[in-house]
């Protein structure tokens, strides 16, 4: 079976976003950890990929939670509810998910906030420009959940005060954490990177994609029972 960066689009497209990464950080920012996107079943179809797309994190575009974020100058706002994987150990690239489970410190609810600025179909544009990604913001971690251990989990999502969404299943819409994981520590190695203790992988919007709509005034999420997160929108 072909890996990932066999597809010269991933690989190009890998290559241009982590010398954007390696720039940043010699300017000055440092590494917050990595997110993936477009691990919907639909969405890999759509992109004719076989797993999800990986990208960067770094704390410059760290928000905390309950932060009032600038929408101004994004195209096409959108949040998505997440569950952040937070490493507890390094994790080499060519494990298998006992090794990837084992790494895994903390689990604990994310808002990642995008601009969707230009048309999701090019899969070398979408990774060269880090997958659309603006800010992240970062709930409470649970160490009882280190492993992945999401049995019990219900991730909620409130709009304007009121419930918008609900899952019991918060790996349905994005496949198993574990498997996340390891793909994020292989595709890390393939390009000379590695999964590292202290990392964030935010793992995908376990609901549809909220578009941010122009009259709205934040998003908040439960992910019960660990903990929640919110934030707020300005538009200037």
């Amino acid at each position: 079976m072909a890996a990932a960066w066999d597809d010269p689009r991933i690989a190009r497209g890998m290559r241009a976003q982590l010398a954007k990464r390696r720039e940043q950080l010699a300017a000055g920012d440092t590494p917050l950890g990595w997110k993936v996107g477009f691990g919907a079943p639909a969405a890999m179809a759509t992109l004719r990929i076989e797993a999800p797309l990986v990208g960067f994190l770094t704390r410059s575009r760290l928000l905390q939670p309950g932060a009032t974020a600038s929408l101004a100058g994004f195209v096409k706002p959108v949040a998505e509810p997440e569950i952040a994987v937070h490493m507890g150990t390094d994790l080499p690239g060519g494990g298998d998910l006992a090794a990837a489970a084992a790494a895994v410190g903390a689990l604990g609810p994310a808002i990642e906030l995008a601009d969707l600025d230009v048309p999701p179909n090019d899969v070398e544009a979408i990774l060269t420009g880090n997958i659309y990604h603006r800010h992240v913001l970062l709930g409470p971690r649970d160490a009882t959940r280190a492993g992945c251990k999401v049995e019990g989990v219900t991730g909620r999502v409130f709009r304007r005060g009121a419930e918008a969404a609900r899952t019991s299943d918060p790996q349905a819409n994005v496949g198993k954490l574990v498997e996340i994981v390891r793909h994020v520590a292989d595709v890390l190695a393939a390009f000379g990177e590695r999964l590292r203790a202290g990392d964030v992988i935010i793992t995908g919007s376990i609901v549809p994609p909220l578009f941010v709509e122009p009259d709205e005034d934040g998003v908040a999420y439960e992910l019960d029972p660990i903990g929640g997160v919110s934030v707020r929108f300005v538009r200037a």
